[in-house]
């Protein structure tokens, strides 16, 4: 078993994936072979608008001296 992130094509109006040829090489997978595939959404790990709807930052004006 081999496990690979693919991104989803678009194909007029359907959805496809690539199977990259080392992997099919690897599994020895041919055109016309049936294969069984499990999907999990891959999560951005952005940062953008992480912390959206957190207060503004307000500077703290202490002095802190060295550190």
């Amino acid at each position: 078993m081999t496990t690979a992130e693919l991104e989803i094509k678009e194909w007029g109006n359907s959805l496809g994936l690539i199977i990259p040829r080392d992997i099919t090489r690897e599994e020895g997978l041919q055109g016309g072979d049936k294969v069984r595939i499990e999907v999990h959404k891959v999560r951005r790990l952005d940062g953008f608008g992480l912390f959206k709807g957190a207060p503004p930052f307000e500077r703290d004006e202490e002095d802190h001296g060295e550190f």
